[in-house]
């Protein structure tokens, strides 16, 4: 099991690597870049970019213990065709119309270079700040056998924080890890994880990646 608050996890005990994934959650260029959306908004992206170290770490851990990795990213078709009138006003607003920062066709769609991603994971894109929204994330993870998930990623406020509540709604068994998250808003960020913790583990439970770098490197003692 993975030491957390309010409660160890899973809470029955049964820590399986062939049902449980990593998600990590939109540490693309657009998000982290000095460039990209969430800079452009008047945020700084460096809380973002200090967590990629403890990222690449967790995702080190959970391959070595057979854990799937998957990634998602967000950004809207080149043509905007997917783009409601409302999300086009908020675009023009946020200063973005004209650009191509938030579109699949943008070189800040990508996935930054810093983050190991294998050819053996998998990659969920999402117009949403939710990944079940509009994907086949679900489908995917039903196909993997996938029950447990591991949440990291940015911003851990919102894209994370309603993947979480989205997953756990879905019965899905969530652990969210607090120095794999980030935000650009630090009372945000830590609103967002108290949250997790609230009426006894309502969206799960919290931990750190030392705690789950320990718990996988059982895991993976054990396979070998």
């Amino acid at each position: 099991m993975i030491k957390a608050t309010p409660f160890d996890f899973p809470y029955d005990g049964r820590l399986v690597p062939g049902h449980t994934a990593l998600v990590v959650i939109d540490l693309q260029g657009d998000f982290l870049s000095t460039s990209g959306y969430f800079a452009k908004q008047g945020y700084d992206p460096s809380p973002l970019r200090a967590i990629l170290p403890t990222v690449n770490r967790l995702i080190a851990a959970a391959r070595a213990a057979g854990l799937k990795i998957i990634h998602t990213r967000q950004g809207y078709r080149a043509d905007m065709a997917d783009m409601t009138p409302y999300e086009k006003w908020r675009r023009k607003r946020a200063g973005l119309e004209g650009t191509d920062i938030l579109l699949r066709s943008s070189p800040g769609f990508q996935i930054v270079p810093e983050i190991d991603v294998a050819p053996e994971d998998i990659i969920v894109d999402k117009t949403c700040n939710g990944a079940f929204t509009y994907t086949d994330f679900e489908h995917v993870l039903r196909a993997q056998g996938i029950t447990h998930l591991l949440f990291s990623g940015c911003t851990t406020d919102v894209c994370v924080h309603t993947t979480l509540r989205e997953a756990c709604d879905r019965n899905f068994q969530c652990l969210t890890i607090t120095d794999a998250c980030a935000s650009g808003d630090r009372y945000a960020h830590e609103a967002a994880l108290h949250m997790v913790t609230v009426e006894n583990g309502i969206f799960g439970a919290l931990t750190d990646s030392s705690a789950v770098i320990a718990a996988l490197s059982l895991l993976s003692g054990k396979a070998h």
